[in-house]
């Protein structure tokens, strides 16, 4: 279950998001809560929101630092999707956006995501 609360909170400076552009070259950039993650994904270099991706840091870091599966899911599934570019800032702010209105209740819970086999048959 997850603690809302907790996915709300600002964490240690250890368990903070540290952006790089690969391994070894820091940004300079760090993400101490899901709000300020959000504003990250804005400025941050391109070269760090692919890195991260694809290494599967997001949804590591959302799932077991800010305990939130859900938004973990959510970016998973960008992943799969291998999103690229301005089409991956512009989703996983889309995505990071939703998800912290709704913690915060200010937006209706998104829909879960349909399995295929639940998917209509045209």
């Amino acid at each position: 279950m997850v603690s809302y609360s907790r996915a709300l909170k600002n964490v240690l400076r250890e368990e903070a998001f540290y952006f790089f552009t690969s391994i070894g070259n820091y940004t300079g950039q760090s993400a101490s809560s899901l709000d300020e993650f959000l504003q990250k994904i804005k400025d941050v270099d391109m070269k760090s929101l692919e890195f991260h991706l694809f290494r599967e840091d997001f949804e590591k870091w959302v799932a077991l630092t800010l305990g939130d599966n859900k938004l973990a899911d959510e970016i998973k599934n960008l992943r799969t999707q291998k999103v690229v570019g301005n089409a991956l800032r512009d989703r996983l702010y889309f995505i990071v956006s939703r998800r912290l209105k709704e913690l915060k209740g200010t937006a209706p819970p998104a829909p879960a995501p349909k399995e295929r086999s639940q998917l209509p048959v045209l």
